[in-house]
């Protein structure tokens, strides 16, 4: 075997060895921001708004679903929560179909989900679609843009 093809097929071994540790690093960092989404949706669920504010950035902003108002700061986030907990009693949201994009140390999840709730002893539905910018704080990922909106009616 001459040099020049042991070199090629050490570089070919190497490479078939390494392939899938480059692709499970390219798969991590959506992995991760899919977690902080579901962290999200389980923070909803407890009716706390200091369960949701710590997975928010400090200058997040937030356009909520059924807000006439950005929320801008600290206050007007826990605001939002605090009365979207008091309107929509039991709130839990359901996840439909994500996309997710990763640009090194920022992210944007967009897809739709489904608030559920209980009002007068009925549980009633709210589908919204959403969009979510990240950026990562150290091992953290962190919401700094949310926006969501109310889901359209089909088209006639």
């Amino acid at each position: 075997m001459s040099s020049s093809s042991k070199v090629t097929s050490v570089v070919l071994a190497l490479c078939i060895v390494l392939l899938p540790f480059g692709s499970k690093a390219l798969v991590e960092p959506k992995a991760e921001v899919a977690e902080a989404t579901l962290a999200w949706g389980k923070a909803i669920g407890e009716d706390d708004p200091e369960k949701v504010l710590p997975l928010y950035a400090d200058d997040a902003v937030l356009w909520g679903t059924l807000s006439p108002t950005v929320r801008a700061d600290r206050q007007a986030l826990r605001d939002y929560f605090v009365t979207a907990f008091r309107v929509l009693p039991k709130l839990k949201v359901a996840f439909g179909d994500q996309l997710i994009r990763v640009y090194g140390n920022a992210a944007v999840n967009t897809g739709y989900y489904t608030f559920s709730y209980v009002k007068d002893g009925e549980t009633k539905s709210l589908p919204a679609r959403y969009s979510f910018t990240y950026v990562k704080n150290g091992d953290r990922w962190l919401i700094v843009d949310h926006h969501s909106s109310a889901m359209p009616p089909p088209p006639k």
